[in-house]
């Protein structure tokens, strides 16, 4: 079993480091490890932020263990060069459609939402947005209009089959829950949610099993933070699900706790936290490697048949924060290390 580690920019490196020794604790027979330049680090050191070899190894690998990228000192460049396209890169490359973000309180950090303890202890949910679409991939650019103004455009878009796989993704998960389905658009206003909603709706035929209800995207985000604990699935587009799983993160506490997979139709997946690559704290040991080590477990469960071994972290990160382990973004004062330190203590 091949692991891609792309530690990427930013707080990267020191985030798939702990990671990486939760899986060495693992003691996994066969698991081997390949790493590569992604990001503003690879572009510094070969003038790309996806280069070649980067996505030879994606593609030669199992999984991937993803870090973060983003560098303030790449911000001027062509936006075909900028960090960021590494991660867009690998979707389109991949076919990576389908991206899980569970956001569940750990009961110990209810208290870290800034919601109330009552109203952020219900919030158990996964988010099941799609990656490979809408503005984030359609027709772009920069024009003049006939007045002579500057005007960027971003177009959206998706088409039925797009729609049909990501919603057989997000009932399936439902299933494989509490059988609640949401699907967020926004079609009292664009055609391309329209669409998405004939199509799940089309879909759901074949789920008798999942209960569908329909939530336009500005009432969703409003429901995140008054009743968070109505929603067991919510499948989206990839600019709303974009949003809203970061204001699902702040509802659980911190965006240092969220996790994340997408998957490809080989169910090969790209993990890694949610949150960015922090470049204000990149190697100060400030940052929580919770949401990395989330992400291996996520790893093991759905793209290496280790669903024993993801459990065994899951609950030796529920342990280490039972035990009082908190990082400055948990209001506690542990470096990096330390928090790894105490998921590995848990562990054993």
């Amino acid at each position: 079993m091949l692991i891609a580690l792309f530690p990427g920019d930013g707080i990267g490196p020191e985030i798939i480091a702990q990671a990486k020794r939760v899986l060495d604790a693992l003691g996994i027979d066969g698991l081997t490890y390949e790493e590569g330049l992604v990001g503003g680090a690879a572009y510094k050191a070969v003038g790309h932020p996806l280069p070649p070899e980067t996505l030879e190894l994606a593609r030669r690998a199992d999984a991937i263990l993803f870090g973060a990228v983003g560098d303030p000192d790449c911000d001027s460049l062509e936006r075909h060069l900028r960090p960021e396209q590494a991660i867009l890169g690998l979707r389109k490359a991949m076919g990576l459609f389908s991206n899980l973000r569970p956001a569940k309180v750990f009961p110990e950090l209810a208290d870290a939402s800034a919601l109330k303890k009552e109203v952020a202890s219900a919030i158990d949910l996964l988010i099941v947005r799609e990656t490979n679409g809408d503005v984030y991939f359609g027709e772009k650019g920069m024009r003049k209009t006939a007045e002579g103004l500057r005007e960027g455009y971003d177009i959206m878009s998706y088409n039925e089959e797009q729609v049909r796989k990501i919603a057989h993704q997000g009932f399936q998960a439902a299933r494989a829950r509490r059988g609640k389905l949401c699907s967020v658009d926004k079609a009292n206003v664009l055609e391309t949610s329209q669409l998405w909603r004939d199509v799940v709706i089309e879909v759901s035929a074949e789920y008798p099993d999942v209960a569908l209800s329909h939530m336009y995207v500005d009432n969703a985000a409003m429901q995140l933070v008054r009743n968070p604990g109505q929603f067991d699935v919510i499948v989206t587009g990839n600019m709303f699900g974009d949003i809203l799983s970061d204001q699902a993160s702040m509802c659980v506490g911190s965006i240092g706790m969220l996790a994340s997979a997408t998957l490809n139709d080989s169910n090969q997946g790209l993990y890694e936290p949610i949150h960015g690559s922090a470049p204000d704290i990149a190697g100060q040991g400030k940052a929580n490697p919770l949401a990395t080590i989330l992400s291996a477990a996520m790893m093991l469960r759905y793209s290496l048949n280790q669903p024993e071994q993801a459990d065994r972290i899951e609950k030796a990160v529920a342990k280490a924060l039972a035990g009082g382990a908190r990082s400055p973004d948990l209001g506690g004062t542990m470096t990096t290390v330390a928090m790894g330190d105490a998921v590995l203590a848990a562990l054993a």
